[in-house]
């Protein structure tokens, strides 16, 4: 496997508070990566500097060769849109637009044709296996459903990389089991790379391999 991301030395400080601290790791094309770690520990907030969701205050991301250092936050959407896929473990879904619509939302920026939108979001809810769902608003939709629906807009753009922030923390253990099982796909079919926070050890247990956070510090990589 060759390199997808790489981080150096990255840091995050709010004010006094040093939230993140000299995080180096690299992560292949098609590798699985638990991120763990007690509560407080800035997982996700090393998770959210790798995507850009946070400037940091120290250090580099570089993704495919390319520094993101630097970038404004125009840039790095338009990075994200094309290059990765997120998940939370607060689906995000707005309730006024059905499954088809909430996987097809990332498009409109591009101004795809609303044809091409609906193919490529029919293929996207077939592939985590919702394609007689299309239709269905988020409040008909169940929990399990509603972040197969998130997992399915995050792979909108054919992404590289899946970066998910406790993606089954919202859902039982059978709906949860279902989730991992789709990401492992992904890795194993499409060679997306799926970095993915987590508190469940049965969940990293599946892992290619685990992170571990303490104090803002990798402890054990």
């Amino acid at each position: 496997m060759s390199e997808l991301v790489r981080t150096e030395l990255l840091a995050k400080a709010f004010g006094a508070v040093t939230a993140v601290r000299d995080f180096t790791a690299a992560i292949d094309r098609g590798e699985f990566v638990a991120l763990m770690g007690p509560s407080g520990s800035g997982k996700s907030t090393a998770l959210h500097l790798i995507a850009g969701l946070e400037q940091p205050t120290g250090g580099r991301v570089i993704y495919e060769g390319n520094d993101l250092t630097g970038l404004d936050e125009d840039a790095l959407a338009l990075w994200r849109r094309n290059s990765i896929g997120l998940v939370f473990q607060a689906f995000h879904l707005i309730p006024t637009l059905s499954a088809l619509e909430n996987v097809a939302l990332p498009l409109y920026p591009q101004a795809v044709p609303p044809a091409e939108r609906r193919r490529r979001a029919t293929s996207k809810l077939e592939m985590v296996g919702l394609s007689d769902r299309t239709t269905h608003r988020p409040s008909r939709l169940s929990g399990g459903e509603q972040q197969r629906v998130a997992v399915a807009r995050a792979l909108i753009g054919d992404p590289g990389l899946i970066l998910a922030d406790e993606p089954t923390g919202n859902l039982d253990s059978e709906t949860g089991a279902a989730i991992l099982t789709l990401f492992h796909r992904l890795r194993d079919k499409a060679g997306v790379a799926v970095v993915i926070v987590t508190h469940d050890h049965d969940i990293a247990a599946t892992a290619d391999r685990i992170i571990r956070m303490k104090d803002g510090e990798i402890v054990d990589a």
